[in-house]
């Protein structure tokens, strides 16, 4: 039997707003898609983005001096539950997606925060301004934090028929997702003479802990995983017979995928840090370090970068939260005449 030809699909461009881009925003833009792939795949996504991600919570705790929810604290403005409910609202970053335990331990007046909870090394404090509770002169608060991870909202996992418990522990509802709101917009754009295909724009919201593009990335990498699943037979290779719009390749630059770098420029990395859009002090203290190229950037380790005068943890943040939006990142190690390479074989084949 003679094999069939299918008809391509347009490839759409994906690109990230960069003025929007940060920790906990992030709107990408995809174009062109088929007629009515917008809606579908922007429903999908969503779905996914909002009940899939998995994130890290507290999801019990150890009061001192309190052995259930309704009870006072001695030398606490607030009760139990006015306790427990700001403990819901404590961001937690996971860096190895393992349990993990925290502790608070404040005497004195004053006003107990995020900030001063100890955590295990894997885990990151996102909102250390966060209260958690009001201490008076004569009052101590003394919390041990359990932190796990899922996906998702999870009730409150108390152990069945007991209702006090011998380590005088709380369980607590815990909202695991990282996502706050995701939202998207359709519009129509031309492609050619054809007005009909759709521009999908994504809009994300995340608490801190996680950042817009892994986000993405997580999600699409389940919705790929289980839509593999409903192949039947061998899959239609529409990726291989179809091309992004002649329109559009135009107006693409050459990217660098010889070196592994899929979707990078090809001329980006040696063009100089401003098209970064940096702050004014992340700008100038690479400049002052002689950090003057995105190549010089890339090529620096983490450890590297924070060894530069008045260049902190901050600093460090954004920089990389700037080149993430680009494909990029610390530590990558690539030499320029890799990358001259790669322009002269483009400028033969042009010829």
């Amino acid at each position: 039997m003679d094999k069939k030809e299918y008809r391509p699909l347009i490839i759409p461009k994906l690109s990230w707003n960069k003025k929007e881009l940060s920790q906990t925003r992030g709107e990408i833009v995809a174009q062109p898609l088929e007629p009515g792939f917008g809606v579908t795949l922007g429903n999908a996504i969503r779905r996914i983005l909002l009940g899939g991600v998995e994130g890290s919570a507290v999801t019990s705790v150890v009061i001192k001096g309190v052995n259930n929810e309704f009870s006072s604290i001695p030398g606490v403005v607030q009760d139990t539950m006015q306790v427990i409910l700001n403990i819901k609202e404590v961001v937690v970053r996971n860096k190895e997606g393992i349990p993990g335990k925290m502790h608070l331990s404040f005497k004195g007046e004053g006003i107990a925060r995020v900030a001063d909870i100890k955590a295990d090394a894997h885990l990151e404090l996102v909102n250390p301004d966060h209260v958690i509770a009001h201490v008076g002169p004569d009052g101590e608060l003394d919390i041990t934090f359990y932190v796990e991870s899922g996906r998702g909202y999870q009730r409150a996992q108390w152990p069945a028929g007991k209702a006090l418990q011998e380590d005088d522990r709380i369980y607590l509802d815990a909202m695991f997702s990282p996502i706050r709101k995701v939202f998207f917009e359709v519009e129509k754009t031309r492609v050619g003479e054809e007005i009909d295909y759709d521009k999908l724009i994504l809009n994300i919201f995340t608490d801190g802990s996680e950042n817009p593009v892994d986000v993405l990335n997580y999600a699409v990498s389940v919705l790929r995983t289980q839509l593999e699943h409903f192949l039947t037979s061998t899959e239609i290779p529409f990726n291989a017979i179809s091309a992004v719009p002649e329109e559009v390749a135009k107006a693409e630059p050459v990217h660098l995928d010889e070196l592994g770098l899929k979707g990078v420029p090809v001329d980006l990395l040696l063009k100089p840090i401003d098209e970064l859009e940096l702050s004014v002090r992340a700008h100038n203290c690479l400049k002052n370090a002689g950090i003057k190229r995105i190549l010089d950037l890339v090529n620096l380790s983490d450890e590297e970068s924070l060894k530069i005068k008045n260049f902190g943890r901050k600093s460090l943040n954004e920089v990389k939260d700037s080149m993430k939006s680009f494909g990029l990142s610390f530590g990558m190690n690539i030499k320029e005449s890799d990358i001259k390479r790669v322009l002269q074989t483009f400028e033969a084949d042009e010829k």
